[in-house]
């Protein structure tokens, strides 16, 4: 039985830490890396994936979501197909399912290696 994703982001590729993340952090929270999403960002920190999603036409209403590493209990990575362009990332938290799908600029192998670093770090 296959469960539908709650949710699910895109990584269109990897880009420089936007600056204006750090109003976002905890103290002895560091980014790590950012990936550009469909509207917006999605940063790995030292403790959590932060997606920010900006809304509405002129994109100044923003939600952000916050998913701590000590949430994920399991994740998979699927490298992308002749026919299929775009790789996956899933993830099984105890928020529910989420499925990160890559564009043809991320490293799916490098993608699933941050979270591996980042999950087992946690712990």
């Amino acid at each position: 039985m296959e469960l539908a994703a709650i949710t699910q982001w895109t990584f269109m590729q990897e880009v420089p830490i936007p600056q204006d993340v750090a109003a976002l952090l905890v103290q002895g929270e560091q980014p790590v890396a950012a990936f550009k999403t469909v509207r917006d960002s999605a940063v790995f920190t030292t403790k959590r994936l932060i997606v920010r999603d900006a809304q509405g036409i002129t994109g100044k209403k923003v939600e952000v979501h916050s998913l701590p590493y000590s949430s994920i209990n399991m994740w998979s990575s699927e490298n992308a197909g002749t026919l299929d362009m775009n790789a996956e990332i899933e993830l099984w938290t105890r928020a529910g399912h989420i499925k990160i799908k890559t564009g043809r600029g991320v490293d799916v192998r490098r993608l699933d290696m941050l979270i591996a670093h980042c999950v087992l770090n946690a712990h």
